[in-house]
């Protein structure tokens, strides 16, 4: 096994955190998301919470002025139509070498087109991949079984590319880093669009900062804790969501601190 390395130590990540949302907070940058039906309100949402200016058309002859105007860049294949086949070439095209893009390959394990498509996106080097167990598998062609760091630092290294891993913990790997984030609740897997909505996250924070691992991690650092302190508040996952939209909009150093759980 390989023995990967921070250049992050664990009590310096809620300080990480910290400095992304205030950073979001004093810049408000533009964040274009192609993403799917289900999600789109509460993505858009999401970023307002924490101060960013959301778009989300999908019009083929809108999309590449939208997002050389943005500061980056979600492709979310949930609902892959052909529209939105035609806009996500357009808009991974706009922003090669401008825009930071983060591809979230949404059930590629279940259709082998929807696979292959997304294994085309990831070879035009996206700035993270986040995705969970099953479709990580299907993309990287590896075994099913919980994948172990070897295969995130190999695949992230492969594709020059970040690799957020997220599920009941998250994994966060580039080519020779890689962290374990341990916050969270289980109401989050109870919302539609909570992932990609976290990937949305992750995409407003690479605009403002230039290291991807740092920007997923302290963005995935960010969800998680606003996560567990909505689950304690919440009484079900329809109070959660309002909850944690309230959590993130208000999020400073001293509940991270108090919270985050990384190794």
């Amino acid at each position: 096994m390989h023995a990967p390395s921070s250049d992050v130590s664990s009590d310096q990540w809620a300080e990480l955190a910290a400095d992304l949302l205030a950073r979001l907070r004093g810049r408000s940058p533009r964040v274009h998301c192609i993403s799917n039906t289900v999600a789109q309100a509460f993505t858009a949402n999401l970023l307002l919470a924490v101060g960013c200016v959301p778009s989300m058309t999908v019009d083929p002859g809108e999309v590449g002025a939208f997002v050389r105007s943005a500061d980056a860049l979600l492709i979310n294949i949930g609902t892959l139509d052909a529209g939105r086949r035609d806009a996500i070439d357009i808009a991974v095209t706009a922003a090669a070498g401008r825009v930071p893009v983060v591809l979230d390959p949404v059930f590629v394990d279940r259709v082998p087109t929807r696979a292959a498509f997304a294994r085309d996106l990831a070879r035009r080097t996206p700035a993270v991949i986040r995705l969970n167990r099953a479709e990580f598998a299907t993309l990287a062609e590896c075994p099913a079984e919980a994948p172990h760091a070897d295969a995130l630092l190999s695949y992230a290294r492969a594709c020059g590319t970040v690799v957020a891993l997220t599920g009941a913990q998250d994994w966060v790997a580039d080519g020779s880093r890689l962290i374990t984030l341990h916050n969270g609740h289980p109401l989050m897997a109870q919302v539609t669009a909570m992932g990609c909505a976290g990937s949305a996250l992750v995409a407003a924070c690479l605009a403002v900062e230039p290291d991807p691992w740092r920007a997923t991690a302290g963005a995935l650092v960010a969800l998680g804790v606003a996560g567990e302190v909505a689950g304690a508040r919440a009484r079900g996952p329809g109070s959660f969501v309002v909850e944690i939209l309230d959590v993130l909009h208000g999020l400073d150093r001293a509940t991270l601190t108090q919270f985050v759980k990384v190794s």
